[in-house]
């Protein structure tokens, strides 16, 4: 179960922010909607805070969103989640960034085999001297 809770005294509501409430004043009902999707979705359902902020920093970390990284951390610490298991979430992270690069690797084969498909085909018309 959670420890964190919205009057936490480290709990920093972002949507507050100067930042923030610059942009909520150029497009008012849409940042309403962003703020209620965000706390909807970080609202304990299935999964508990502790473990939707874990997987908070590790998205994170492949986003390379550097305010939404140090809020995430802030909020999976006092969530309870220790040390170890946010700097396992960034192995979770990385090992999943690589994978997409070896993922992606299947569009590079895939070239590959296409040019020597049509390196074939231009040889074979090629005239025999």
């Amino acid at each position: 179960m959670s420890n964190m809770s919205d009057d936490h005294p480290l709990q920093r509501d972002w949507s507050v922010t100067p930042f923030a409430k610059r942009v909520a004043r150029g497009f008012p009902e849409a940042f309403e909607a962003f703020v209620a999707f965000e706390q909807a979705a970080f609202r304990p359902r299935a999964l508990d805070a502790k473990t939707k902020e874990l997987i908070a920093v590790a998205v994170t970390l492949i986003t390379q969103c550097d305010s939404c990284i140090s809020l995430h951390t802030r909020k999976a610490r006092i969530a309870g989640a220790t040390e170890e298991e946010i700097t396992e979430a960034l192995f979770v992270a990385m090992e999943l960034r690589a994978g997409a690069a070896f993922g992606h690797f299947r569009a590079v084969t895939a070239s590959l085999d296409e040019y020597a498909r049509e390196a074939d085909r231009a040889s074979e018309k090629m005239p025999v001297a």
